[in-house]
């Protein structure tokens, strides 16, 4: 997922794509998507106010007000840290095995620090613990560009 979300991507994403989801279980990219399909875009046709190259930005607990940012994401081997901008500094972590069908509360209030992840809900077709192997990837396939 890093390399996917940071590394292979040279200023930031505009949007994640079904891409994102190769590997996973046919069921659940159907459940995600409703079967539709779209690459991700990332963020290539900027223009800065000077005329130089666009870069990355870095996200600072100084800067963050002036981005307008009201959510940060940091990914650890455990889970991805949802942090609240407008509320922490830091933020429960989400773990990994999260079925990604599980619905939170998406008020920033709710994302504390010192409780777990703020879960509305879990997904009614919650998979058991033996979840189906990924479906092996599809080499040389096409993958359509649906327009959302």
């Amino acid at each position: 997922m890093c390399r996917h979300l940071i590394d292979d991507v040279a200023v930031g994403w505009d949007e994640l794509g079904t891409d994102f989801l190769d590997g996973a279980p046919s069921t659940l990219v159907t459940a995600l998507t409703g079967s539709e399909q779209w690459p991700s875009r990332t963020l290539d046709h900027l223009i800065t106010p000077d005329g130089s190259p666009p870069v990355r930005m870095s996200v600072t607990a100084y800067t963050a007000d002036e981005q307008d940012m009201q959510w940060g994401y940091v990914l650890h081997k455990e889970g991805v840290e949802v942090i609240s901008l407008l509320n922490e500094d830091i933020g429960p972590v989400v773990d990994w095995d999260t079925d990604p069908r599980t619905v939170f509360n998406d008020h920033p209030a709710a994302w504390s620090s010192l409780d777990p992840a703020p879960t509305i809900r879990a997904s009614r077709s919650t998979p058991p613990p033996s979840a189906p192997a990924a479906d092996p990837a599809k080499a040389g396939t096409p993958r359509p560009a649906a327009r959302r």
